[in-house]
């Protein structure tokens, strides 16, 4: 038995509520468009506005159905596919988020917990840096525009009305999970190798000085390396962050593609 939707619900709503459940995964988990700094009514404005200006591109040649028991399935594997589209640049945040962590860890920051406008989260020092500053490298590199324009690509590789392949899906997401610790080693590579140069100094210099309290000077000569050594990486950073956002999105895309 077939149940079809009242008669004034169009085709335009209903295909409105499609595009707005793929676009609703870049407000969950993608950074800049899920910060909780933003009010989760702007945030419900800025979506409904993007998926009214979207909604040709998606709906262009597509019959959405009005039978509710497909609709609603059609429903639910959009929002899934809008929150495959926006997990690689999750992993992403979360690996800027562990390298940092890591860091705070080493130079002894991680005993001073700060929350994190970003995140609303606790986050040590250095970690509520690093998440700052990817939102800045994000803005700047127009992550949101490559965003945007990565998910009207993906209803080319995978329009409204079709299915992914779940399998691609679940092997791209553990490939994410993989590298999420990767790059966030390659983001922290110098300043952490440059910290453990000086722990393994000090350790040198505690053994020639026994009388020196190595924990006294230890602490301000890695905080002066961390810092120095953070600041000379910034651009390395940046551009690291940019190119690894925009494999994140072409990576998506050809996902969803199959």
């Amino acid at each position: 038995m077939t149940v079809n939707l009242p008669a004034f619900v169009s085709g335009e709503l209903l295909g409105f509520m499609l595009v707005l459940a793929r676009l609703g995964g870049l407000f969950v988990l993608a950074p800049g468009f899920s910060a909780h700094m933003i009010p989760l009514r702007v945030r419900g404005m800025i979506a409904v506005a993007i998926a009214l200006a979207m909604m040709p591109v998606a709906l262009h040649g597509q019959h959405v159905p009005t039978n509710t028991g497909e609709y609603t399935i059609l429903l639910l594997k959009e929002a899934g596919v809008g929150l495959a589209f926006a997990f690689p640049m999750a992993i992403l945040s979360a690996a800027v988020t562990a390298g940092a962590g890591l860091l705070d860890t080493v130079i002894g920051f991680s005993f001073a917990h700060l929350v994190d406008p970003v995140n609303n989260s606790q986050n040590a020092i250095l970690g509520q840096f690093y998440s700052l500053f990817a939102v800045m490298v994000f803005l700047l590199a127009g992550g949101d525009h490559i965003m945007l324009q990565g998910l009207a690509a993906s209803y080319q590789a995978l329009p409204v009305t079709a299915f992914p392949d779940t399998a691609s899906l679940s092997a791209h997401a553990a490939q994410a999970f993989g590298q999420l610790w990767l790059i966030g080693l390659e983001i922290v590579a110098p300043a952490l190798v440059a910290l453990l140069i000086t722990d393994a100094a000090l350790g040198l210099v505690s053994r020639a000085v026994p009388q020196m309290n190595v924990f006294v000077v230890g602490l301000p000569a890695k905080l002066l390396v961390g810092f120095t050594v953070i600041a000379a990486s910034l651009p390395f950073l940046s551009s690291r962050l940019g190119d690894a956002m925009q494999q994140s999105v072409a990576q998506a895309v050809r996902t969803l593609g199959g």
